[in-house]
């Protein structure tokens, strides 16, 4: 169903923008239009508990916390 002076006016709208604008536009048209991501129930993820071993979760924990819990203050 198309609402013909709704289309009037985005186009009319549109026309002002600059390219690069109506680029983000467009991104933003095609995300709407996007199918949305299949979604899985969680109950599905409960064949997963347990399958990652003590030792890698460990190393994952370890890296994160190296990595991402600290802060560079010279960065910003």
């Amino acid at each position: 169903m198309e609402n013909s002076t709704t289309i009037q006016e985005i186009l009319q709208q549109l026309k002002s923008l600059s390219l690069e604008q109506q680029r983000q536009v467009l991104d933003f048209i095609l995300e709407l239009s996007a199918e949305p991501p299949k979604q899985y129930p969680g109950k599905n993820l409960l064949q997963l508990v347990g399958t990652i071993s003590k030792e890698d979760l460990e190393i994952m924990k370890q890296t994160i916390e190296e990595g991402c819990e600290q802060i560079d203050e010279s960065e910003w």
